[in-house]
């Protein structure tokens, strides 16, 4: 009874007029909507969605540095002689399908597309760490600066990549548990946000390839 009370001292504020009420009407809605919209994780999952945008494109940004330091790289190679022309070549090969692949801001809510690009730039990690090996052959090759120095540029770039696909993971875990969770589920659903997809966990992707010397 003492809570009625209140609650019609309240509205004993409000002329009862129709349009008063219909006003005081949309405002608890409002309010109702707004506190239904925070419970139910609604701001929440576009907070994760940003986080994982960010962080794909620190990835982007980083496997993109790899990619512009082989042109130098294949052209200091091709100065040593008989250096094994099909490791150099492989090199060229995995650094241009890379370079034909059709990123955008789709890429990482498709499995596919996220997998193509995976596997793309897996390949080239692969293709480079044959040739660091393959140069351990070549002394000259190795005695000079401008080797050494894209040895020390790649060797800082395979570990931001690792530093940046373990980011990407983590932030994809976050906004993946914003959108399976209830109650958060709904103010994802309410966005018109699912689930993604994310890097597969290798052997050894844990830890940089080293870059000896």
């Amino acid at each position: 009874m003492q809570t009625e009370s209140k609650i019609e001292r309240f509205l004993g504020h409000f002329p009862r007029s129709a349009t008063n009420l219909r006003a005081l009407t949309l405002m608890i809605a409002m309010l109702a909507v707004g506190s239904l919209s925070t419970g139910c994780g609604y701001n929440e999952v576009i907070d994760r969605d940003e986080d994982v945008k960010a962080a794909w494109a620190e990835v982007q940004n980083q496997y993109q540095r790899r990619a512009d330091l082989i042109p130098n790289l294949v052209k200091t190679v091709k100065g040593a002689a008989d250096f094994e022309k099909e490791t150099l070549q492989n090199v060229v090969d995995a650094r241009s399908r890379v370079g034909q692949l059709n990123v955008d801001a789709s890429t990482i809510d498709d499995p596919q597309k996220l997998k193509e690009f995976e596997t793309a730039q897996n390949q080239l990690g692969s293709a480079l760490s044959r040739l660091l090996v393959v140069s351990e052959n070549y002394p000259q090759l190795k005695a000079t600066e401008a080797f050494r120095d894209l040895q020390v540029q790649l060797e800082g770039t395979e570990n931001r990549i690792t530093v940046a696909r373990k980011r990407y993971i983590e932030r994809v875990g976050e906004y993946n548990k914003v959108v399976l969770r209830f109650p958060t589920s709904i103010g994802a659903s309410m966005r018109g946000k699912a689930e993604r997809p994310t890097f597969s966990a290798q052997p050894g992707a844990e830890k940089a390839p080293e870059v000896a010397f």
